[in-house]
């Protein structure tokens, strides 16, 4: 698209939570340039086929797909994920032109806090790093598959149990007075990416790269570039349950083999600075192979 002033199309899910999100980020791109953004509304693999596990319909990127295709075929100029959904390979013709500040990371509990399920008692999550997780600490739990939007979830509370849900979700929707308890990002580490939205366009589009780069946050996409080296090393095709998130200056990693009920952490110590990013880029990578290997 040229240099008119036509609206830019910024392409969606259409949960209330994608949309929440669309809606900051084209507010933010509106308010420093000289055009406005219209919502491009797109329905996902991941909307369409909620009767099954994520993992079993293509996991990361199943609501992805069908948005990144709707800027590459003209349809939308620009779009946004929640990085976390995002494949660590970009999209041939795919550029990330933006990450933006990241909310609160924490995953959380809802219906009750971890001390308080009694003995055998149900959660409920889509998430099979999640499961990995607190089962680790809690082996005597029994997990069930939780599947559609924040309401859908929030209605289907096990009796007696807990559902588990990213808390910058519920943030963005002015749900938080629904948390029980916010679990420690150290013993619980969340998935790559997890509080940050990303901005997509199309490689060749400088105009639409630069309207979207006033909303980047640079220490933001230092921090989910190093978690994305690492998942990048474990390879796009990883199904294994894994975490990776960077605070004050240290990745903390996660990797579990469900089946073989054996899981790896660790906390990497990085510079953190922006003259070592690429070392620190090369580190998250080696901390994958380490924690593959430890894994076995």
């Amino acid at each position: 698209m040229g240099t008119d002033s036509a609206p830019l199309r910024l392409a969606t899910r259409g949960s209330r939570q994608a949309l929440a999100q669309a809606r900051v980020v084209a507010d933010s791109v509106a308010a420093v340039g000289e055009r406005s953004v219209e919502l491009v509304l797109i329905e996902t693999t991941g909307d369409i086929r909620q009767d099954a596990p994520l993992h079993s319909i293509g996991g990361q990127g199943v609501f992805v797909k069908e948005v990144q295709r709707a800027v590459l075929d003209g349809r939308a100029d620009f779009a946004v994920h929640s990085a976390k959904d995002l494949p660590s390979d970009l999209a041939p013709g795919l550029s990330i032109a933006a990450f933006t500040e990241r909310r609160n990371p924490h995953d959380v509990l809802v219906g009750s806090t971890l001390d308080a399920l009694g003995e055998g008692a149900t959660v409920a999550s889509g998430s099979v790093r999640r499961r990995a997780q607190l089962a680790a600490v809690r082996p005597d739990l029994r997990f069930v598959e939780l599947r559609g939007n924040i309401d859908t979830r929030l209605s289907k509370i096990p009796g007696g149990g807990a559902i588990v849900m990213a808390l910058a979700a519920l943030e963005i929707l002015e749900m938080t007075d629904r948390v029980d308890e916010v679990l420690p990002t150290e013993r619980f580490v969340p998935a790559v990416g997890q509080g940050c939205v990303a901005v997509e366009c199309r490689s060749d589009d400088m105009v639409t790269a630069s309207a979207v780069a006033t909303v980047d946050h640079l220490a933001t996409r230092r921090r989910v570039e190093v978690e994305r080296a690492f998942l990048a090393e474990l390879g796009s095709g990883c199904s294994l349950p894994v975490g990776g998130h960077v605070h004050a200056d240290e990745l903390h990693v996660f990797l579990a083999d469900p089946e073989r009920h054996r899981a790896v952490a660790d906390v990497i110590a990085l510079s953190g600075a922006a003259a070592d990013h690429h070392r620190d880029l090369a580190t998250a990578s080696a901390a994958a192979t380490d924690l593959r290997e430890r894994l076995g």
